[in-house]
């Protein structure tokens, strides 16, 4: 797997990404609560750190934790958590070594349908089904690796020509598509949070209807 990729923004980053499937996966595992650029430079950063030019998931499954996670946490930190996805990164290396003998690339190769490599991707420590989506339309948009079904698998993140994920990173200008589009969605779901808590709020405040006091048998003799 080798492609010209330009997530991280950063030459020599991106030419990990390009070559590496771990350094590719370790990017997309640390895609989360910061920019995308910061997270697919992570791999680089993490490669550079150890000596090395590039990740091998036997040996960072091995280190030290305490080490690991100083490693990821020294200036300028690898994640806004570093400690944490420290741990995630050695989960993801641990489960690779485990169940695909350290290779990372077994995990799509000679895959005949998009369905099982998504199940695949599913499996791994720290990828939930939308980053499994993601990573598969990654794979088939930029990596070639394009098993039956690829697109189907991978949901609306498969789609040709939309500007939602870093699948469709390509350059400065599709980053910021991308960008554009994740604020608008963010911003849509809170207007649909905020809308639902003042009819919420609305339902709370109207008084309870009561249910009108019957008369007496003795107050209906009377009336």
């Amino acid at each position: 797997m080798s492609t010209k990729i330009q997530l991280a923004q950063q030459p020599e980053a991106d030419d990990l990404l390009g070559r590496s499937p771990l350094a590719a996966l370790v990017g997309m595992l640390l895609d989360q609560q910061i920019p995308m650029e910061w997270a697919f430079s992570g791999p680089y950063t993490i490669a550079v750190r150890m000596g090395r030019d590039d990740l091998d998931a036997r040996e960072i499954a091995a280190y030290d934790p305490e080490g690991f996670a100083a490693l990821l946490s020294a200036k300028p930190a690898v994640h806004r958590y570093p400690g944490s996805m420290a741990t995630r990164v050695q989960q993801l290396c641990q489960f690779l070594v485990e169940h695909y003998d350290g290779d990372p690339g077994a995990l799509w190769r000679d895959v005949p349908t998009g369905a099982e490599v998504l199940t695949r991707l599913n499996a791994l420590p720290g990828f939930g089904r939308q980053k499994s989506q993601i990573f598969l339309a990654l794979l088939g948009k930029q990596f070639a690796v394009r098993p039956r079904g690829w697109r189907e698998a991978a949901g609306a993140y498969g789609d040709e020509g939309s500007f939602r994920s870093a699948a469709d990173i390509t350059g400065p200008e599709t980053l910021a598509r991308v960008r554009a589009f994740k604020q608008e969605a963010k911003r849509a779901a809170k207007q649909k949070a905020e809308k639902k808590t003042e009819k919420t709020a609305e339902k709370d405040g109207k008084p309870e209807k009561r249910d009108k006091p019957r008369k007496t048998q003795k107050a209906a003799k009377k009336g």
